[in-house]
């Protein structure tokens, strides 16, 4: 039963102390930086290339002031996570996004009127300023983007219209976790409880095939009933998505969000071809599921239940031992982290009424790396932990040892070092198996991860693409197309019939990243070089962990692509993806001649 948030044990809470002391202290701040703002407004437009002594000077104002609002708004908007049906959280963080859409309002004069400046007239204001030399690289991503970057006016005016764009996947979030209550349902000991996002995942795990099909149809029963209030957040945004496109002369809105962040199309279409090629393998894993199930017309619902009868059950102590452990291999340093991580209450470990759902990594360059949770106690918890904790020692590392304006990493480079944590628990976990059962239960866990990272991102990633198109077409995206297309792609994917799965065509309602702009395809080149890197990390040798250690450590100092090829990955090349799916293959075979000896009986 979901607790309420005055019923969780503190240290089993994140501590917003150390961002403000007192929600008055955050209300002050607020008023400080609206304050700040509307100087600069009448002081700084007109005036950055006055000289090379302006530039620096209101390149500096910009960059301190954006630090300020980043903090304003991390904690707003943790309040609202905590408990998304408080008034007075919902409205911090509402003023706080009010408040990132003024900063955008009011620095709208900065890029075009930077990119005023000739090459010329620039290198020689490098020379003659050496303070400048320590933004060179954020200078050239502006000449990059040139082509792309409008008129001051227009881009106060998109600016301005910023709170506007960001609605619909705001409503999605609200509608989605606060103001739906989803149906009760029995549990495997045959008791009725609330059906929420936290708990929907541990249900569908269940061994009892019963619970896992109550489950399923209660909660895709919310989502046909209200698909076209959720067909329509979801094809504004995507309108948001390709408008922004358009507006900035880009070909599409998919170039437009890998170009925000320097990665080229091309490792897009190189993951996709790939999956493509591969899914001959998933269909082929979804097949020895039904062996090992023993059910011949397997459906959905029966995708996420694990294969094998051991039960992991870590509580959450167990669970912080086992990670401090596996995370030790990356040295000194990075244990020491970790360690700060769990004994600081930088995370937010247990599910409460009106949480967001889900699990994350945050906080801003001046806080520490905090991280959500909604623990309950399962194998994917664990791997959960590590994930996240991935995300936080990425971000720690990055902020000590990079300046604010290359204190953050580009969203593509982020699923690595998550995801090289969960393939780092795994090995180290199959090494420590004591028998074939253990194995078994192991394999079938990182099978599972796979699919769900790199060939369900993918099939999401997929879906994205098509609807962006087809909006771009001229289609409405009403929920009957998005249905049918969400349907179709779906049994590519699975080899499983829609007509005899109906419920998994209202999924795409219920993603959450379908709003993030091309977010999704990360999680699967992401999982993918984190295989590459995992190995090296484990079986290579120091100097390949200090690689490692490199890339966490250098934010947005360099391009993506560049940063992770540091650590030995080039990601427009099929390298990393083959060796992904070889290891796929080759885990999914032993898993096989487990099942030949019977060790799933």
């Amino acid at each position: 039963m979901a607790k309420n948030r005055n019923e969780i044990p503190e240290k089993l809470t994140w501590d917003l102390t150390t961002i403000y002391k007192t929600d008055k202290e955050w209300e002050a701040e607020l008023t400080r930086i609206k304050s700040k703002l509307s100087l600069v407004e009448e002081t700084d437009p007109g005036h950055l290339l006055d000289s090379a002594e302006s530039l620096l000077t209101i390149t500096e104002k910009m960059l301190s002031i954006s630090q300020q609002v980043e903090k304003l708004y991390v904690y707003a908007s943790m309040k609202n996570d905590q408990d998304t049906r408080e008034a007075k959280y919902q409205e911090y963080q509402s003023k706080a996004t009010a408040l990132y859409v003024k900063f955008g309002e009011v620095y709208a004069f900065y890029e075009p009127e930077f990119l005023k400046i000739s090459k010329e007239v620039y290198n020689k204001w490098l020379g003659e300023l050496q303070k400048l030399k320590n933004y060179d690289h954020m200078f050239e991503r502006l000449f990059a983007k040139k082509a792309h970057i409008l008129s001051q006016k227009e881009e106060k005016l998109l600016a301005s219209a910023g709170e506007i764009f960001e609605s619909p996947s705001e409503t999605f979030e609200i509608f989605d976790n606060a103001d739906i209550k989803l149906p009760m349902v029995k549990n495997e000991s045959d008791e009725m409880i609330q059906l929420t996002h936290g708990n929907y995942s541990s249900l569908m795990e269940s061994k009892n095939r019963g619970v896992r099909k109550a489950a399923y149809k209660a909660l895709y029963s919310n989502y046909e009933q209200y698909q076209h209030t959720y067909a329509k957040t979801l094809q504004t945004n995507v309108k948001v998505h390709n408008l922004n496109a358009q507006i900035r002369s880009y070909d599409s809105a998919r170039q437009a969000a890998l170009a925000n962040n320097f990665v080229p199309e091309k490792v897009y279409d190189v993951l996709m071809e790939a999956i493509h090629q591969h899914l001959p393998l998933l269909h082929r894993y979804i097949e020895l599921r039904k062996k090992i199930l023993g059910i011949t017309d397997l459906k959905m619902y029966d995708i996420y239940t694990p294969l094998s009868n051991l039960d992991y059950k870590f509580d959450y102590e167990d669970g912080v031992k086992k990670a401090e452990e596996v995370l030790a291999i990356f040295g000194k340093e990075y244990k020491g982290k970790v360690k700060a991580a769990f004994e600081q209450r930088w995370i937010d470990v247990e599910e409460n009424i009106g949480k967001r759902s889900g699990a994350y990594s945050g906080g801003s360059y001046d806080t520490n790396a905090f991280m959500l949770l909604n623990w309950q106690e399962t194998l994917d918890d664990l791997f959960t932990l590590v994930h996240e904790m991935g995300h936080s020692m990425h971000s720690a590392f990055t902020r000590e040892n990079q300046p604010y304006v290359y204190g953050d990493y580009p969203i593509f480079l982020a699923e690595i070092a998550s995801t090289t944590n969960e393939n780092i628990l795994t090995e180290t976990l199959l090494k420590e198996s004591k028998d074939d059962k253990e194995r078994f239960a192991l394999l079938n866990h990182w099978l599972d991860s796979f699919r769900g990272t790199v060939f369900r991102q993918s099939q999401f990633a997929e879906f994205e693409q098509k609807i962006h198109e087809a909006d771009a077409a001229g289609e409405v995206l009403t929920s009957e197309y998005l249905n049918s297309l969400y349907g179709e792609i779906n049994e590519k994917y699975y080899n499983l019939a829609v007509k005899e799965n109906p419920e998994i065509q209202y999924e795409w309602a219920r993603i959450p990243h379908f709003y993030y702009n091309f977010y999704v395809f990360q999680y699967a080149t992401g999982f993918a070089a984190a295989t590459f890197l995992a190995e090296k990390v484990v079986h290579g040798s120091t100097e390949d962990r200090q690689k490692y250690l490199e890339y966490l450590k250098a934010g947005s100092s360099a391009y993506p692509l560049e940063v992770i090829a540091k650590a030995g990955v080039d990601m427009e090349s099929t390298d990393y993806l083959d060796a992904a799916f070889e290891l796929f293959e080759n885990r999914l075979s032993e898993l096989e001649k487990l099942v030949e000896k019977g060790v799933h009986l």
